[in-house]
């Protein structure tokens, strides 16, 4: 007898498109990413008020970020394909159809991470308090963006027989269209493994890991270090699975992938980060405000200031208690008549 599997093949029949309104299409990819958002707001609103950030403050600074993290998630995409002369240069409008695929997050955290710096200093708060905030922001948003990959069917790992192997079924998955053969779509020889859900169960390991560490950790910029090594590794480990095109670095053929170069450098980049950070943050005293302390801020009007304003713009008083304006109107010629008028007028009478 055949040996049975404990598992079979996960079969996967979703539409990445849940309806189109004329010509244009609501994809779940696009729902996933305001799912995300929403979501990781919620998981930050602990960390921002135990830091001292107004809620106004974050909304501010969500939307730059927000901004960069699509532009730089989609350029970094767009610059890494072989076809970047070809097919985005010369036709620039695929640089913005980012309905087409493509989105690199890598890229995405390159360009909202300097944002974020930025915008803190001009909101007056501190900047590794933000960082941190912001990269717990990313760990939450990011597991829903993967659910929105594993409907999609745009990150695959090699072809499987794992009993978890994922079978697309759905002619317009990612999968099914840029198979050689489209006919067969849906057909058990092209389960892979599912790259995707790996990424998903990562982000949601790490993503515990750092809300354990967010309300223990008194050292600004700690949990920006965890969630950086963390991603660059799991990003290289797990694209050893992941069905990309193997390419070479400044001449070394190492049997890497794209993202795994780029990891190694973040890897190396973030050595003499992380001296950085333990030299120039300090730990939080008890009772400060973590998101300003330290932080200069506007000097605020005390109240003699206040007072002394608006004395001046107050009439001034004679001593008889009564108002220089008020004095003024009482002495003033009735019906406009000055007295030269009034006297003349006497003399035409007489």
């Amino acid at each position: 007898m055949g040996s049975i599997p404990l598992l079979s093949y996960i079969y996967i029949n979703i539409d990445p498109v849940i309806f189109y309104i004329g010509p244009f299409a609501l994809r779940w990819y696009g729902l996933m990413y305001v799912v995300g958002i929403v979501m990781g707001l919620l998981f930050i609103r602990g960390y921002t008020r135990r830091k001292g950030i107004h809620p106004d403050i974050v909304y501010r600074v969500l939307w730059w970020c927000i901004v960069a993290g699509l532009i730089g998630g989609r350029l970094y995409f767009v610059i890494q394909q072989p076809d970047f002369v070809s097919h985005y240069l010369q036709q620039p409008q695929h640089i913005l159809a980012t309905w087409e695929g493509g989105m690199a997050f890598f890229g995405a955290l390159f360009l909202a991470i300097p944002v974020l710096f930025w915008r803190a200093k001009v909101e007056r708060i501190n900047p590794l308090v933000a960082l941190d905030g912001g990269v717990l922001f990313a760990a939450a948003g990011q597991i829903f963006g993967r659910i929105g990959n594993i409907i999609n069917g745009d990150i695959v790992g090699y072809r499987s027989n794992l009993p978890w192997a994922t079978v697309y079924q759905n002619p317009h998955s990612f999968l099914c269209v840029n198979l050689a053969d489209p006919t067969q779509c849906g057909s058990v020889v092209t389960a892979v493994q599912p790259a995707a859900a790996y990424e998903l169960l990562a982000n949601i390991v790490l993503l515990g890991l750092m809300l354990y560490l967010a309300s223990r950790m008194r050292r600004p910029g700690l949990l920006l270090l965890v969630y950086l090594f963390g991603y660059v590794i799991t990003q290289f480990s797990l694209f050893f699975v992941r069905d990309n095109i193997i390419v070479s670095f400044l001449g070394l053929n190492w049997g890497l992938k794209q993202a795994q170069w780029t990891s190694l450098v973040v890897f190396i980049l973030l050595i003499p980060l992380t001296f950085l950070i333990l030299r120039v943050s300090k730990p939080i005293p008890e009772g400060e405000v973590p998101a300003t302390y330290g932080i200069p801020q506007k000097p605020a009007r005390n109240t003699e200031e206040q007072e002394h304003q608006g004395h001046e713009h107050e009439p001034a008083m004679q001593a008889d208690g009564t108002d220089e304006q008020s004095a003024a109107e009482e002495t003033a010629p009735e019906n406009g008549s000055s007295p030269a008028i009034k006297e003349a007028s006497k003399k035409i009478e007489s």
